[in-house]
């Protein structure tokens, strides 16, 4: 495998200023290996397939996406677990969701559904379309008092997938299109999550259907908790992340 040109050794590795976590992220398991040897690395949500072996956070679903090497990266935002109390059927009938509506694809599913009396969603941020969108933050904690979690894709992965799949809500989300290390490509429709149509027509049913089948809806629930206990061991999770860097270094020896 080829780094091409231009690619660094490690030892000349700039300390970023933003966001400074890939700093803690990524010495934490590079400070293992000879320092003459090079990598690439692409910081940043990645959304698309680079031209060499890159070593990056995040990359498109596909069967062609061999340069895209995933590490843990940005843990602190991204991989977060929770402990959630509430059972299931102790919480809301309603499908809540908060964040920043701009992209294109939140944008029309906020034109869709804003307003609907099964979903409690708002906008939260600066840049707004629709002023009537604009609602305050919610807590964590506050989300899981609903029973179903919206987990929309921003500019690459939805940062709250992996939290609301170690709770007892259930994530309510497209077929991803992008993934990191929790390997969202992985996971099954209606096995793992509350699948909907990319152009979000079946939303009611769904929810309606996992609402009439509370049996089915914590089967969804075990199944997301076990895949999560996967990136729960911590000893594991490093011995894995210093495994991926020993073959990227391998496959790309340095000339």
């Amino acid at each position: 495998m080829n780094l091409g040109i231009g690619a660094p050794p490690l030892h000349k590795l700039k300390i970023l200023k933003s966001p400074k976590s890939y700093n803690f992220d990524l010495f934490e398991y590079i400070r293992y290996f000879d320092k003459n040897l090079k990598a690439n690395f692409l910081f940043g949500g990645i959304t698309y397939i680079p031209d060499v072996p890159s070593i990056l956070k995040s990359r498109p679903i596909s069967e062609h996406n061999n340069n895209s090497i995933l590490l843990k990266l940005d843990k602190k935002r991204h991989f977060v677990f929770i402990d959630d109390k509430i059972k299931f059927r102790d919480k809301s009938n309603k499908l809540i969701g908060r964040g920043a509506m701009t992209q294109p694809h939140r944008l029309k599913f906020m034109d869709m559904y804003f307003s609907n009396p099964i979903c409690d969603l708002g906008h939260v941020g600066k840049n707004n379309s629709n002023a009537n969108w604009l609602k305050p933050k919610l807590s964590i904690v506050e989300h899981l008092k609903y029973k179903f979690i919206l987990s929309l894709e921003g500019n690459d992965v939805a940062t709250n997938l992996k939290w609301i799949m170690s709770s007892n809500s259930i994530a309510v989300m497209p077929t991803p299109k992008f993934e990191t290390w929790f390997m969202e490509g992985k996971l099954i429709p209606d096995f793992h999550y509350i699948h909907i149509e990319d152009d979000y027509s079946n939303l009611e049913q769904k929810l309606s259907y996992f609402i009439e089948h509370t049996d089915k809806a914590e089967a969804i629930i075990k199944n997301a908790h076990n895949f999560v206990q996967e990136f729960q061991d911590k000893k594991t999770e490093d011995l894995l992340a210093l495994l991926v860097l020993e073959k990227y270094f391998k496959c790309t020896p340095v000339n």
